[in-house]
């Protein structure tokens, strides 16, 4: 395995300048290890954040599309009360839809939060309450509940203003940390490629002073190292990245249950960007490796 990582990336680049690098098993090892950790942390940030944001995005479109009315009466027995709301509302503008909820359902949807035992021994009194689907035009929120008062003082409608702002808010926050979480760990993974560098360099200063004598340039050495520590990190970047998929692929998308976090999934197009994580990586610890070794080689003419 040690051999493997110390002339991990020697296929992909035969070019004259590759073969001036003596390989170093301590510094490949190094760099294809961290390099794997690294994309390893990146695509699960990156994934996490991503199932996150749809689940917010899919809770923020659902309450948008939707009112819940709320009778001053309790669930049980409110029949006639019901049935006036539903009247109203089969001539209001902006109604797709409207429907009681059952008392079995609102117990499904406490029940994450407040657990079996309160609702099945009826501490709680559920009230009547109904669930109205917007056309695309929608509905005027304050109005109807000015005319629902009318036929039923106390009735409340809540259009979820409230509920979906912060929805809203938080997938964009996710948005933001996972895009500075994966910008940080790949520039902690370009620094850890580029302190292997030269230690790569710091080991070989008798080759680069031979092949100063012979006359190369010291871009032409920049360039040999520079692509061989590339050409590792890749191959330590793809290692993390697929190990990172083949977990995240194994994952339940859906949880029996557990209604609070159902549908924590990642969308076809998000597999793709996933795969993007190594290229990003590489490109990082080159622009890195270039740097650093151009420093040392200015340092050591």
């Amino acid at each position: 395995m040690k051999a493997w990582f110390a002339n991990a990336g020697e296929g992909f680049g035969r070019r004259p300048g590759a073969r001036v690098v003596p390989p170093n098993g301590m510094s490949a090892w190094l760099t294809v290890s961290a390099a794997a950790a690294i994309a390893f942390l990146a695509t699960f940030i990156l994934a996490i954040a991503l199932a996150a944001g749809h689940v917010a995005d899919r809770w923020s479109e659902e309450l948008s599309r939707s009112v819940t009315i709320r009778l001053p009466v309790p669930a049980e027995g409110a029949e006639t009360e019901v049935a006036r709301i539903l009247k109203v509302l089969r001539t209001t503008a902006g109604v797709a839809s409207a429907r009681e909820i059952p008392a079995e359902e609102q117990k499904a949807w406490l029940e994450p939060w407040l657990g079996d035992a309160p609702l099945s021994a009826g501490v709680i009194d559920l009230p009547a309450m109904i669930e109205v689907i917007e056309t695309p035009a929608g509905i005027d929120p304050v109005g109807l509940e000015k005319r629902l008062q009318a036929e039923l003082p106390g009735t409340v409608v809540d259009d979820h203003a409230r509920w979906r702002r912060p929805l809203v808010q938080m997938a964009r926050r996710l948005r933001l940390i996972a895009a500075l979480a994966v910008a940080l760990t790949a520039a902690t993974g370009g620094l850890m490629v580029a302190f292997s560098a030269m230690a790569a360099l710091s080991a070989n200063d008798e080759v680069i002073h031979v092949l100063r004598l012979i006359g190369a340039e010291d871009a032409y050495i920049a360039r040999a190292f520079v692509g061989r520590q590339s050409l590792r990190a890749l191959a330590g970047a793809l290692i993390g990245n697929l190990l990172a998929l083949a977990a995240l692929f194994r994952l339940p998308s859906e949880l029996p249950g557990e209604r609070l976090i159902s549908g924590l999934a990642l969308h076809p197009t998000d597999w793709l960007l996933l795969l993007l994580v190594p290229p990003f990586l590489t490109a990082i610890a080159w622009l890195a490796t270039r740097l650093a070794v151009r420093r040392h080689l200015e340092e050591h003419v």
